[in-house]
C-alpha cells in the first residue's frame, strides 16, 4: 500500500509538473508614471539687497520640522569682481532668512571651461556637502557662468540622488541658455559633456547687475544662443536682434536685457514641449553645436562656447545653402549679422587636419551622433525662424561650406 501510495504522489506531481510547463507563460509586471517639474526663472536686479525679497520668497518660511542649509558656490571672478558678496549673502540672510543655516565658508572656485575639464573639483563639491551635511531639503546655490553652473549641477544632482539647486548666472550665455535648462554636465575623455545629469533646477535667479561687469567677449557670446534660437523657431525675434545689432553693440542693458528674457522664454517653451530628458535622438536647441563643440575642444577652449555657436551657425547656414534649401540672399543676411555683432564666422582650426589626415572638425559630427546615439539628427534652415531636421551631412559639403565661409571673411577684410 505504501508503495502504491508513493507511485500515486511521484505519478500526480510529474503531472503537475507538465500541466505547469505546457501553461506556462512570460509574465510581465508593468509600471508607469510620470513626474511633474516646476521651477520658475526669475529677473531682478541686486537680488542680495536686504530690501530685495526675491530669495526669502524662494526659499520659503521657516519649517518647525527640519532646519534648512544652504551652500554657496561663487566663481572666482565674480568674487574679484564683486569683493563684498559675502557680506552682501550674510547680511542678506541675517536680515531676511535667520531659519536658514548659511553655511560659511562659501566656496570660491574657478569657472570656465577648466571647470569642466577638472573631474576633483566635482569631488571636492561632494566634500563640501558631506562636510556642512547638506541634505534634501536643503539648497546649494551657485553664482557664475554656465560652465561652472554645470559642474556644481551635476554635483548637486548625485549627491543624496539630488540637492535642491539654485542658479544665479552671471554671464549673458548663462542668463538666457545654460542655466535655463534641465541638463548639468562635466567635460571627459576629451568630449564635451561626457559625463552629465539632467535635473531641473529648484529655481533660477537672473540679476541683471551682475552683466554690467562682463568683458566685451562675455556680454557678446550670449548674444549667440539667442540668435540660434531666434532663426530655428521665431523670425521676428531674429528681425529685432537683427534691428538692434548697434544697440547690443553698444551695451544697451536694456535691449540685452529683452534678447535675453525672450530667449529664455523660447527655450523653456521648447523643454516643455519637446523631450527634455533627450531620450530620442533629436536636439533642436543644438543648432550650430554639432561643430561648435568641436571648434571648442581642437583651440583648447581658447574659443568660448558663444563664438563657436556663431560659426557653427554660420558653417550650417552655408551648408543649408549649398543643398538647396536656404536662399543665397537669406543666407547673407544671416552672416551679416553675426558679422555685424562682432563675431567671427571662420577660424583656422575649422580647416585642421587629425591625424588620420582628414578634417578634424567632421569627427564632431560622429561624436554629436554619439552622445545621443540613434540617428544622427542635425538641425539645418529652409528659413529664419524655420529650422528642419536632416538626417546626413556630406563631408564634402562641409568643406566646401568651410571655404565658403574662409572666402567670404577674406573678402570682408579687404
Amino acid at each position: 500500500m505504501h508503495a502504491y501510495l508513493q507511485l500515486r504522489d511521484t505519478f500526480l506531481l510529474s503531472e503537475k509538473v507538465l500541466f505547469l510547463k505546457a501553461h506556462m507563460k512570460n509574465h510581465t509586471i508593468s509600471q508607469s508614471f510620470s513626474v511633474r517639474y516646476n521651477y520658475p526663472v526669475h529677473f531682478t536686479t541686486h537680488v542680495f539687497d536686504i530690501n530685495n525679497d526675491l530669495l526669502y520668497h524662494l526659499i520659503g518660511s521657516q519649517s518647525t520640522t527640519y532646519s534648512k542649509k544652504i551652500l554657496f558656490v561663487i566663481e572666482k571672478i565674480i568674487d574679484k569682481i564683486y569683493p563684498d558678496i559675502g557680506h552682501q549673502i550674510s547680511n542678506y540672510f541675517r536680515a531676511n532668512l535667520t531659519h536658514v543655516q548659511l553655511c560659511i565658508p562659501f566656496i570660491v572656485v574657478d569657472g570656465g571651461e577648466v571647470s569642466k575639464n577638472n573631474p576633483d573639483l566635482v569631488h571636492e563639491l561632494l566634500s563640501q556637502i558631506n562636510n556642512h551635511g547638506i541634505d534634501r531639503h536643503s539648497y546649494i546655490a551657485v553664482i557664475g557662468g554656465g560652465a561652472l553652473i554645470d559642474v556644481v549641477g551635476y554635483a548637486a544632482a548625485i549627491a543624496h540622488r539630488g540637492v535642491k539647486l539654485i542658479r544665479f548666472p552671471t554671464t549673458v550665455l548663462a542668463q538666457n541658455d545654460a542655466a535655463i535648462g534641465v541638463k548639468n554636465s562635466i567635460n571627459y575623455f576629451g568630449k564635451k559633456n561626457f559625463v552629465g545629469t539632467f535635473a531641473p533646477p529648484h529655481a533660477v535667479v537672473n540679476d541683471d547687475n551682475f552683466l554690467s561687469s562682463l568683458d566685451i567677449r562675455d556680454w557678446r557670446s550670449g548674444i549667440a544662443e539667442a540668435i540660434k534660437v531666434a532663426l530655428i523657431k521665431d523670425a521676428a525675434f531674429f528681425e529685432y536682434i537683427e534691428a538692434n545689432v548697434q544697440k547690443l553693440v553698444s551695451r544697451d542693458m536694456n535691449t540685452m536685457q529683452q534678447v535675453i528674457e525672450k530667449c529664455a522664454a523660447l527655450h523653456l517653451t521648447h523643454i516643455a514641449s519637446g523631450d527634455p530628458f533627450e531620450s530620442g535622438s533629436s536636439r533642436p536647441l543644438d543648432f550650430g553645436h554639432w561643430s561648435a563643440h568641436k571648434m571648442e575642444q581642437l583651440s583648447s577652449y581658447e574659443i568660448r562656447h558663444g563664438e563657436a555657436v556663431a560659426m557653427g551657425m554660420a558653417m550650417d547656414a552655408v551648408y543649408s545653402h549649398y543643398i538647396g534649401w536656404l536662399p543665397e540672399n537669406v543666407l547673407i543676411r544671416i552672416l551679416e549679422m553675426i558679422l555685424g555683432l562682432g563675431f567671427e564666422i571662420y577660424h583656422e582650426v575649422m580647416s585642421t587636419k587629425g591625424k588620420d589626415g582628414d578634417l578634424a572638425i567632421v569627427s564632431g559630427l560622429y561624436e554629436f551622433r554619439e552622445h545621443l546615439g540613434g540617428t544622427l539628427t542635425i538641425m539645418l534652415l529652409q528659413n529664419i525662424g524655420n529650422g528642419v531636421e536632416t538626417h546626413e551631412m556630406e563631408v564634402d559639403i562641409i568643406i566646401k561650406s568651410i571655404g565658403y565661409l574662409k572666402n567670404y571673411t577674406a573678402k570682408v577684410a579687404i
